[in-house]
């Protein structure tokens, strides 16, 4: 209906009025119009819905059915509008006591999760966080608002429906035990590429096989995959009681005092490191909220000092 499309929302504002006051003076004194207005605001109302809006009495309106569903389904509408708006006038990060949720890889959760609620909870000392690992569902939980903010691996692929800045870059190394038999002496291909490899997984990312595994295909070996895990613990077990070695940061060594970092063998630039992002949908791009939360997030990267490999 092309009328209803059109509708100027200020006559809704108006059957609301007429309908709570019963009584079109008062209508345009609580809505600082005047009579006439209010008399032509009607007028069009009838063009839209019909003339069985509001029955004259002897002493105001008595408002229809059809008028009384009108003026509740307005106020429905206008609610959400107005929690829009009042989110960008009185948002205040200390009072704010909502709920905000959060999403990362495990990876990412297992390593920095502390470090992530310490800054929320200084930044939002009231609100109530969720901190989850992504899953297979949570792009289309993020696309239809229930996560709040996402951090990822820069190399998942991401709609452009979503908003995404790189918060950090991470230098990668060799992790094993210390005084490890070989790469306390070489970390050359022709050295390591026997050793066992611990990895995790990267659900949507490296599930099946890791760019790793291709790496050892280009130098013409065949990665010797031992464990395939979601679990940091589980790595930091594997590689601190045996000769396994895992392609990863030096941060994994603040986890583990047993773990030492080791040069990479050759290999190119790009898998030298990887960037880490955050982001958020780009339809939220202007909440105070998400603001906060990339402003919160970004320093405390920020802050984050990787041990020198």
């Amino acid at each position: 209906m092309k009328e209803l499309q059109d509708l100027d929302l200020n006559l809704l504002k108006l059957l609301r009025a007429v309908v709570e006051t019963r009584n079109t003076h008062a209508a345009a004194g609580q809505l600082g119009i005047s009579q006439t207005s209010v008399s032509r605001g009607l007028a069009k109302l009838r063009e839209v819905f019909g003339d069985q809006l509001f029955i004259r009495k002897a002493h105001g309106v008595e408002p229809s059915e059809l008028a009384e569903k009108l003026a509740e389904a307005s106020e429905e509408m206008f609610h959400p509008i107005m929690k829009v708006v009042e989110s960008y006038q009185q948002f205040d990060p200390q009072q704010f006591d909502g709920e905000v949720t959060i999403a990362m890889q495990i990876y990412f959760l297992e390593i920095y999760g502390e470090g992530i609620f310490e800054a929320l909870k200084a930044a939002m000392p009231v609100a109530k966080f969720k901190l989850v690992y992504w899953q297979d569902d949570s792009l289309a939980e993020l696309l239809n608002g229930h996560i709040d903010y996402f951090i990822q691996f820069e190399a998942y692929p991401l709609p452009q429906e979503v908003y995404q800045h790189k918060l950090d870059t991470v230098k990668l190394c060799l992790i094993a035990r210390e005084q490890h038999p070989v790469l306390s002496q070489s970390s050359d291909w022709e050295d390591i590429h026997h050793l066992p490899i611990a990895r995790i997984v990267i659900d949507g990312y490296n599930a099946k096989r890791s760019p790793i595994e291709d790496l050892y295909l280009s130098k013409g070996y065949q990665a010797n995959i031992s464990l395939t895990t979601h679990s940091v613990k589980v790595l930091i077990n594997k590689v601190k009681n045996s000769d396994a070695i895992l392609f990863g940061s030096s941060l994994m060594t603040l986890l583990e005092p047993d773990l030492a970092c080791y040069p990479l063998p050759k290999v190119p630039k790009e898998t030298q490191q990887l960037n880490i992002i955050g982001g958020y949908l780009q339809t939220k791009r202007g909440y105070p909220l998400n603001q906060l939360l990339h402003q919160t997030l970004q320093s405390y990267f920020d802050s984050v000092t990787q041990p020198e490999t």
